[in-house]
C-alpha cells in the first residue's frame, strides 16, 4: 500500500465512522453537562483516567465501554487512550504502510462510547514507529530515521481522517507518551512533522504533544503550536517505591511524604528534600511559563504504585492536586483499574468497599473527586 491508498483509505472510513455519531446505541445521555470547548491556548481542566486495554500490542483487548459508565458516574470526564501502534501494524518497518482496520474498530468504538458518556477522549501513541519509552526498542529512532518520521507522520494523517468532523471537546491527539531527553529541535521537527500531517487532513484538530525528558520539562519550542502534557510522577522515589520496572526500587527506604532520603555516598552525598513548595517550583512554575506563552497545559500521567504506603500515596497526591487546581489544570491518573487506581488496586494497607464488581479505595476516590 503506497501513501496515495493508505489516506484514500482513511478517507473512505470517514463517513462510516462519522454515520455511528447518529446511532440509537449511542444516544447522550441528558443529565451529563456538556463538554467543554478546548484550544491549544487553553486546555479545560479535564479529569479522568489512562486505560490500559491497547497499552502493549501482546494480549490487547477491547475498550470496555463499563469503564466509561463508571468514569461519567463518579464525575469525570476525561480518559487518555495510550495506544501501541503494534496493535494495527506489525511493527516491522517494512510494513509501516499497513494499517488493520478492523483492529482500528475497537478504537472507533472507545471514541463513541466517550461521545455516549460525555467524556473527552484524548488519543496517544504510546508506541509510536520509531520511539517507545519501554522495552523493546523500535528497529530504528523516530529521532533520527527518516523512515520512521515519515510512517509517524502518516499513521496520524490516518488516524485524522478517520475522525475528520468530530468535534475537539470530544477527541483531541497526543502525539507521542513521554520523548526522553532529545535536543529540542529534534523532538519539535518531528512533532511538527506530525502536525502538518494531520492539519492536513483536519486543520482543526486539537494536538498535544508531551513534554521531553518523559513529559517533565516544557517544549518552548512547540509554545503555541500544539498544547503540552506534563506528568506527576517526581518524586520516582515515592511514586514508584519497589516498581519491578524501576532499577533499584527495591533498595529505595520505605518513603514518607515530604520525602527526604540522601543522594550519593561519601563527600559528595547531600540530602534531597521532595515536599509541596519544590513540586511547585519545578513541576509548576516552569509550565506556567510555556503557558503564558500559548499553550495550554494538562497532566497526562500521574499515580502513585500500590507499594507506596497509602497515607504518605494520598498526602503527596492531595498536595498535587491542590497545586494543579491551583494552576488551572486538568490531569489523568494512571490508572482507572489497576496498581495506581482507586479500583482493584491490590494494595495492601487498604479496606476496600465492594463496588459494581470491584475493590474500591474509598479515600483515594473521595480524594480526586474532590480536585
Amino acid at each position: 500500500m503506497n501513501r496515495r491508498q493508505f489516506l484514500r483509505g482513511a478517507a473512505a472510513l470517514t463517513a462510516a465512522v462519522a454515520g455511528l455519531k447518529g446511532s440509537d446505541l449511542f444516544a447522550q445521555q441528558p443529565d451529563r453537562p456538556a463538554l467543554p470547548e478546548p484550544t491549544v491556548a487553553r486546555l479545560p481542566r479535564w479529569r479522568g483516567f489512562n486505560l490500559l486495554e491497547w497499552f502493549f500490542a501482546q494480549g490487547h483487548r477491547p475498550f470496555v465501554e463499563k469503564d466509561f459508565e463508571l468514569i461519567a458516574e463518579l464525575g469525570f470526564d476525561f480518559v487518555r487512550l495510550p495506544l501501541s501502534y503494534q496493535c494495527w501494524n506489525s511493527g516491522k518497518v517494512e510494513d509501516w504502510d499497513q494499517i488493520n482496520e478492523k483492529e482500528l474498530e475497537q478504537v472507533d468504538k472507545a471514541v463513541e462510547y466517550g461521545r455516549q458518556h460525555r467524556i473527552h477522549v484524548c488519543v496517544n501513541f504510546h508506541r509510536a514507529p520509531g520511539y517507545c519509552v519501554n522495552p523493546p526498542e523500535e528497529p530504528v529512532s523516530l529521532w533520527k530515521d527518516e523512515r520512521a518520521q515519515a510512517a509517524f507522520a502518516r499513521h496520524w494523517a490516518h488516524f485524522a481522517t478517520r475522525y475528520k468532523g468530530r468535534p475537539n471537546r470530544e477527541v483531541s491527539f497526543d502525539l507521542v507518551n513521554e520523548p526522553p531527553a532529545l535536543e529540542e529541535d529534534v523532538y519539535a521537527k518531528v512533532m511538527k512533522q506530525a502536525v502538518d500531517a494531520i492539519h492536513a487532513q483536519d486543520p482543526q484538530r486539537l494536538i498535544i504533544a508531551d513534554g521531553l525528558s518523559y513529559g517533565t520539562k516544557p517544549t518552548q519550542a512547540l509554545a503555541g503550536v500544539v498544547a503540552q502534557s506534563t506528568r506527576g510522577y517526581d518524586p520516582m522515589r515515592l511514586t514508584h517505591y519497589k516498581a519491578n520496572w524501576v532499577r533499584n526500587s527495591e533498595s529505595w527506604p520505605e518513603p514518607t511524604w515530604p520525602l527526604k532520603y540522601i543522594q550519593g555516598q561519601g563527600d559528595t552525598s547531600r540530602e534531597e528534600v521532595w515536599d509541596k513548595a519544590r513540586l511547585k517550583r519545578s513541576r509548576i512554575d516552569p509550565w506556567k511559563v510555556l503557558e503564558a506563552k500559548g499553550s495550554g497545559v494538562h497532566v497526562g500521567e500521574w499515580g502513585v504504585y500500590n507499594r507506596t504506603p497509602h497515607a504518605p500515596a494520598l498526602a503527596f497526591m492531595k498536595d498535587s492536586l491542590e497545586l494543579w487546581k491551583d494552576a488551572g489544570w486538568g490531569w489523568a491518573l494512571w490508572n482507572f483499574r489497576g496498581d495506581f487506581g482507586p479500583l482493584d488496586s491490590k494494595r495492601k494497607d487498604v479496606q476496600y468497599e465492594d463496588w459494581k464488581g470491584h475493590k474500591l479505595d474509598r479515600k483515594m476516590l473521595e480524594l480526586i473527586q474532590a480536585f
